[in-house]
């Protein structure tokens, strides 16, 4: 099984002498070690596959390596194995522990729009600006493992002032709803294992080996949990690359990496260097590149794959005039190689920089999709979907109650709501508590009382159906009580509302595919589809096949995927490098940007910039991004600015012109 590997990775998947960092370049082949070492360590280590967990960061990769590890292993034996992303596992650990943190396994999973909308009532304001910062604040305290009383110990301004108190009345009010927000799923259980020894020895028992994906992608919360989970002893192969850690606004520290050098002082590090991805000329860009930051661990990518094709530097007049050139050159080289279009990727900073490419391509007919778009649980219809089942499966969750409550119209009206709201937090119970309290009912009439207890005995009925029945019948039953169809239909344009009505079908049928699902992963009550759910809308969304298109992406997102030729675009200063990230001294992590850039193209690698761009209405000059400079000189051909040689640009004119006459069909002569 392990012939096919090289050296590198074959020791890496074969140490177990201790705690082992793998320095994985891009291209090196991470995933094979991670999946091939899952396999040794069940096939040749005695380990059970329920005592293993692989942990990545999206659901895509969680899927390709289940995947992978289901060919190398006889399909049976990795029964019971966990393969799931950092949040997936912080789920299953509180749903299992959640007694002991003083809530009920049906917790409800808020998104970041849920809590917005809390955050808005604590502040009460519609500053978005505000509400933004001070939610990525909070944010930023969970990641790093601080607590409201320790974020208003350290605050030092204003903002953070406030904030902290804000955190405290945020955590609060998630405790009243027995909800966690998407950081809790870490934060919690680090807590847990901290405050109570005795969870943590039951689950270091349950999980005697650990493998994690993306290393350089960990925040300090995430970064306990493991170092509480391997215990003295260290039992796990962490992978990941210090060029590629690009998500330092997010959280992430690149200096996890160097924290399990001083953690664990036996820490054997293994790098894989051979890159099976890219031609010589792309990783030599890379490699120089690169070389510009300061190292952790040094390294350097080398590929027999051939010197391949020289990197195009291209200047533009504009932003329109370069989308028009990107385009222009991507159909003439899909016609003249036979490519498909999925071979293609136009790559930028900011989601802002689309716009224009959209139009191109939209103008050229060329199919494309974007990454980071809308995904299918951001949908109207789905929350509409999801908050019924979020009430159903906790009644305290008031976020739900409320959506719930009033789509489709019920008679439960504005008013009714928010005397509903005031009793319920003069009394501190939830919303659907306070409607059967005899004190309150006194002061609704009885219509409106007769509505809402309607809407309340519902939920209750399907509640006690949602513990026992198979989900695809209590949906569906569901559905037919709410008449959603009709609301659709009678609120939307016919064409809108069949669009919509089809989104929930589909989604009606995933959930009843995935409730009559078997195994132990699969055991899925209404419940823990509902947590599930809930959990995969903020990690991506349902991933279906990639349909033949090019792929416009934000570097960002882009982390991990690979094309055989990349259009990289708006490569000026104030772009990439980011104009705050040049103030905030932060140019290391663009730096790693253009790494992650450079390094996902195969075969062709085309970057351009612009020498004139709109902003706010104005007209700026740009300057070219200093990676330009600091590309190979000997690798790079340069059209269009100050570098390039007229002789290159002539040829190029020539070879276009008899591109665009083939794409035509003409029939002239050369000569013509």
């Amino acid at each position: 099984m392990l012939s096919k590997l090289n050296s590198p990775q074959r020791e890496a998947v074969k140490y177990l002498d201790g705690p082992l960092l793998v320095l994985a370049g891009a291209g090196s082949g991470k995933t094979r070690v991670i999946t091939h070492k899952i396999a040794y360590l069940i096939n040749e280590c005695g380990y059970q596959p329920r005592e293993i967990a692989a942990i990545t960061f999206t659901n895509k990769a969680a899927l390709e390596m289940q995947e992978r590890v289901g060919h190398l292993l006889d399909g049976k034996a990795s029964k019971g194995l966990t393969i799931a992303t950092f949040h997936s596992l912080g789920l299953q650990m509180l749903r299992a522990e959640a007694k002991l943190l003083g809530y009920k396994p049906q917790f409800s999973i808020l998104d970041s729009s849920d809590s917005f909308k809390i955050l808005s009532d604590v502040l009460a304001t519609t500053d978005k600006q505000l509400l933004r910062k001070t939610q990525w604040q909070i944010s930023q305290w969970k990641n790093g493992f601080i607590n409201p009383d320790q974020a208003k110990a350290q605050a030092d301004e204003e903002l953070t002032v406030a904030a902290a108190k804000v955190y405290q009345i945020y955590q609060q009010t998630l405790k009243a709803y027995q909800a966690v927000d998407f950081d809790d799923l870490i934060k919690l259980p680090v807590e847990l294992f901290e405050q109570h020894p005795e969870a943590l020895t039951k689950w270091q028992h349950k999980l005697k080996y650990l493998l994690i994906d993306e290393y350089q992608d960990t925040n300090a919360c995430q970064y306990k949990l493991v170092k509480l989970l391997t215990g003295v002893e260290g039992r796990f192969t962490a992978v990941g690359d210090d060029d590629q850690a690009i998500y330092g606004w997010r959280g992430a520290d690149v200096e996890n990496l160097r924290q399990l050098t001083e953690d664990w002082s036996r820490l054997k590090v293994i790098k894989l260097e051979q890159n099976y991805r890219s031609t010589v000329r792309i990783l030599r860009a890379a490699n120089q590149v690169i070389a510009n930051n300061p190292k952790l661990f040094d390294k350097k990518l080398w590929s027999d794959l051939g010197t391949g094709e020289h990197i195009q530097v291209s200047a533009a007049r504009d932003e329109e005039h370069e989308a028009e050139a990107v385009v222009m050159k991507l159909t003439a080289h899909k016609f003249e190689h036979r490519t498909k279009y999925s071979d293609y990727a136009i790559l930028y900073r900011g989601n802002h920089q689309a716009r224009i490419l959209e139009q191109q391509l939209r103008n050229q007919k060329v199919p494309y999709t974007i990454s980071g778009g809308q995904s299918f649980f951001d949908k109207a219809e789905i929350k509409d979907l999801v908050a019924y089942l979020r009430l159903i499966a906790n009644e305290d969750d008031d976020p739900a109650f409320i959506r719930a409550a009033t789509t489709p119209k019920k008679g439960i009206g504005n008013t009714t709501l928010e005397r509903l709201g005031e009793y319920a937090s003069q009394h501190n119970i939830s919303l659907f508590a306070a409607a059967f309290e005899g004190e309150f009912q006194h002061e609704l009439g009885q219509r409106q009382l007769d509505d809402l207890l309607t809407f309340c005995q519902f939920i209750s009925r399907i509640q006690e159906r949602a513990a026992k029945d198979p989900a695809g019948e209590v949906l569906e039953s569901l559905m037919n009580a709410i008449q959603y169809e009709a609301f659709l239909y009678d609120s939307e344009e016919p064409r809108a509302a069949e669009s919509k009505w089809k989104n929930v079908l589909d989604f009606i049928g995933w959930l009843t595919r995935k409730g009559e699902g078997s195994g132990d992963d699969d055991e899925r009550n209404l419940l823990q589809l509902t947590q599930m759910v809930s959990l995969m809308s903020m990690l991506e969304g349902r991933e279906n096949g990639e349909p033949d298109a090019v792929k416009l992406s934000t570097l960002h997102a882009a982390k991990g995927l690979e094309f055989g030729h990349v259009y990289l675009i708006g490569c000026e200063e104030g772009i990439l490098p980011h104009r705050e990230s040049v103030d905030n001294g932060k140019i290391e992590e663009e730096r790693r940007l253009m790494y992650v850039g450079i390094t996902r193209a195969q075969k062709s690698l085309n970057i351009s910039w612009c020498k004139k761009r709109r902003r706010a209405g104005e007209t700026e000059i740009c300057e070219p991004s200093r990676f330009i400079a600091e590309l190979p000189a000997d690798d790079v051909r340069h059209f269009g600015g100050p570098q390039a040689d007229p002789e290159v640009s002539k040829e190029m004119a020539r070879e276009r012109m008899a591109q665009i006459r083939a794409m035509l069909g003409s029939k002239a002569p050369e000569s013509a």
